[in-house]
């Protein structure tokens, strides 16, 4: 099965989506090399990426696809100047059409070792399309079988009504113990209709079968600026079980007010099926980060739980300070680290964007 599409779901073999904060083995990303995703930026680009895997290698291995020999060479001497343990990289030289990896790249899934079984990890392969933006998306489309044949994982596609479900990582987030955050807007809206004729029941249980869960949570709207239409990790992120930071608008110059305070409410308002409140903790909204006439969609939510820290990106902005401390309480045993991430979200992504975890076994 090493590397292969396995048949039956995960959730049947004990399989299960780890929450973020779960031990990893490593984070993988792909290095930037579209240069149209950065326009009039790009060269400033590949030194953010450096200093997050600097970041990420002080507390795990860090996986890297580079497009090609001489990339591979850049990118060693590009992490060597800013001082990261190359030690903890290894690179993997697939061509790819863009570096989004938490959309393209697979959903890794972990059981642990209970009643004679052994741990495992394997991996969720959804259907990715370049959120029905772009045509060149072939090369990313092949990432998940070149990770499972690299890892030598087994890999689920995921498919429901007998369908292959157009899904991307950025689209949900779980706390590793049957709860997981969506919004209607990405999977039930209009706008871009991702699987057209999967209701909300049908997605529910696709979450329930691939991904091991029990609740799922559904929001409303996303992000002014968010061209994916609504993925939640710009919005609402787990940060313990049944524990939840979101946006609060407070305070901020926002155009997505009256958005985030409907999926604020909606999350005080959740009682699991034991009739259990959510914590909510509130993250500020940073004020409009605005390039060219474009709203860019800036968010402290789009956070990277590491090791052994926390990767907040900031924005040269006043509340980029209560966003650190807000996310430092929640994880006291975490090093919270800003990433400036101005130019990085010309991209129109940040850093949960960029990076996909693999679970310690």
């Amino acid at each position: 099965m090493n590397g292969r599409t396995a048949l039956s779901a995960p959730a049947n073999e004990g399989f299960r989506m780890p929450a973020e904060w779960e031990p990893h083995a490593a984070t993988w990303i792909a290095w930037p090399h579209e240069r149209s995703d950065w326009p009039g930026k790009f060269s400033s680009i590949r030194w953010v990426y450096a200093e997050i895997v600097r970041v990420l290698a002080d507390s795990e291995r860090v996986e890297i696809i580079v497009s090609d020999s001489a990339q591979d060479r850049s990118v060693r001497r590009i992490l060597r100047d800013v001082g990261t343990d190359l030690d903890q990289v290894r690179t993997h030289r697939w061509p790819t059409d863009r570096s989004w990896l938490r959309d393209s790249a697979p959903t890794f899934v972990l059981r642990r070792g209970t009643g004679g079984r052994k741990a495992a990890v394997g991996l969720v392969q959804w259907k990715f399309n370049a959120w029905a933006k772009y045509d060149n998306f072939r090369l990313d489309r092949a990432l998940p079988s070149r990770i499972a044949r690299a890892t030598r994982l087994p890999r689920w596609k995921a498919y429901a009504s007998g369908r292959w479900i157009v899904m991307e990582g950025g689209a949900f987030d779980v706390d590793g113990q049957g709860l997981l955050l969506t919004t209607e807007e990405c999977l039930l809206g209009d706008v871009q209709a991702r699987n057209p004729g999967l209701d909300r029941s049908a997605l529910e249980t696709a979450f329930h079968d691939y991904l091991g869960v029990t609740e799922v949570v559904w929001l409303g709207r996303g992000i002014e600026g968010d061209d994916t239409h609504g993925h939640v990790d710009d919005i609402a992120r787990f940060v313990a079980p049944r524990t939840v930071a979101a946006i609060d608008p407070d305070g901020a110059t926002t155009p997505d007010s009256d958005a985030l305070r409907e999926n604020l409410e909606r999350l005080k308002r959740y009682r699991t099926t034991d009739g259990r409140a959510l914590k909510v903790l509130a993250l500020p909204a940073p004020d409009p980060v605005v390039f060219r006439g474009h709203h860019l969609p800036a968010s402290y939510a789009n956070f990277y739980i590491a090791n052994r820290s926390v990767l907040v990106p900031t924005f040269d902005d006043p509340h980029d300070r209560e966003a650190l401390k807000v996310l430092a309480g929640a994880f006291p045993e975490r090093e919270v680290v800003g990433i400036h991430a101005r130019e990085l979200v010309w991209g129109l992504g940040t850093l949960h964007c960029l990076t996909q975890p693999e679970p310690a076994s």
